[in-house]
């Protein structure tokens, strides 16, 4: 490169946030420093270098109540994101994850700088509900940083270029350690059956799908003795889940962060999830699973009818190799009889585990697991994109 590469990275929440320091890293590495960067990020971002424009606090919420309120200040921070790009006219601009606020981001660059070129890391699964709006994002993205195999195509045929660029999970397999010290510090025996239960990070699903597990644990304390629990529990939904395991019918410890997370992951011989990127993050540390999600009639039924949900699975390992690898029981089949009846083979039948991980191994494969890290290769993407500068 001729020049030092200048580029404006824009998250919107935290977990974009530490996509785009793992992006800035890379970025920086494959430059060899000769880059600057600049935008708007969190914690993360700031300790790989970014003074950002401003915080997360407005553009970080989800729901109706949190939103309305904010909205004045969420424009707000539209238009400024925008007015800075148009000011400062980087080399591009790449826009992280949260679609709702950095879609709006490129729709206002376009509108006001148009030669300044948009980069999507992260885009919304819109294959799976409306495959309609990839025709939109074309005339505000110039590339899309593709997270699965199948995106690349499936944009090219709305006319938006994709790279695909692998998983940004991927890149936590390496934290998935220490099972054994994990089982020593709860006084988990080493023999024992253990049962990770992951009720979801959010409070509608702790509150819809923990009676349900619970019901599940009662009817598999007689399928599986020695049966142990864990439940990882995000901070803001710890003392939810503390109720509400109160008469919790096996024996039960509660972890929280990362590490404890990991590393019971690495411990436990199946898990009970809610559905979500935590079931790649059980793949990647070779853990058989079920796969659980419920909300409200009436919630489930404005979707169905609203939006329309085009895609056979709902897990993303099931995606990506277009079969039932990972039992899902979505909805109505979110029954405790039914996730007791998937879930004993897998802590009792050392076959049937061992089938459904090589199953996970083959679909991580497919994502690009074994391949660079999906930030280098989603960094390395945007300096070919953009060329010899």
């Amino acid at each position: 490169m001729t020049k030092p590469l200048t580029l404006m990275l824009v998250a919107g929440e935290p977990s974009g946030d530490l996509l785009g320091a793992e992006l800035m890293a890379a970025l920086k590495d494959l430059t060899h420093g000769q880059v600057t960067i600049t935008g708007v990020g969190g914690e993360a971002m700031a300790r790989e270098g970014l003074d950002s424009l401003f915080d997360l606090s407005a553009t970080s919420i989800m729901g109706l109540q949190e939103v309305v309120p904010k909205i004045p200040e969420v424009l707000r921070r539209i238009r400024r994101a925008a007015a800075f790009a148009a000011a400062t006219k980087p080399d591009a601009v790449v826009l992280i994850d949260s679609p709702d606020f950095t879609h709006r981001v490129a729709r206002r660059i376009k509108k006001i700088a148009p030669a300044i070129p948009t980069i999507n890391f992260v885009a919304p699964q819109v294959w799976a509900t409306r495959p309609g709006r990839a025709k939109k994002m074309a005339q505000y993205f110039d590339l899309v940083l593709a997270l699965l195999p199948f995106e690349p195509p499936f944009f090219a045929g709305y006319g938006l270029k994709a790279v695909f660029v692998g998983h940004p999970a991927l890149e936590r397999g390496k934290k998935m350690v220490g099972g054994d010290a994990f089982r020593a510090r709860h006084a988990i025996p080493a023999e024992a059956p253990l049962l990770a239960v992951l009720p979801g990070s959010r409070g509608m699903e702790v509150r819809r799908l923990l009676p349900i597990f619970a019901d599940t644990m009662a009817l598999l304390k007689a399928q599986v003795p020695g049966l142990h629990t864990v439940i990882a529990a995000m901070p803001h939904v710890a003392e939810r889940i503390r109720q509400g395991t109160e008469h919790w019918p096996l024996p039960l410890t509660i972890v929280a962060g990362d590490d404890e997370k990991f590393a019971l992951f690495d411990a436990a011989d199946a898990a009970l999830a809610a559905s979500g990127t935590v079931t790649t993050e059980l793949a990647l540390s070779h853990t058989p699973m079920i796969v659980a999600y419920k909300v409200g009639k009436l919630t489930a039924a404005i979707y169905r009818s609203v939006i329309p949900i085009r895609v056979k699975y709902y897990t993303l390992i099931n995606l990506i190799l277009d079969r039932l690898a990972v039992p899902e029981f979505v909805q109505e089949p979110c029954r405790s009889d039914l996730l007791a009846a998937a879930l004993a083979p897998l802590l009792t039948d050392p076959a049937a585990a061992a089938r459904q991980v090589a199953e996970q191994n083959e679909a991580l494969r497919l994502m690009g697991e074994g391949a660079d890290q999906p930030s280098r290769r989603a960094a390395q993407a945007i300096l070919d994109f953009l060329g010899p500068q």
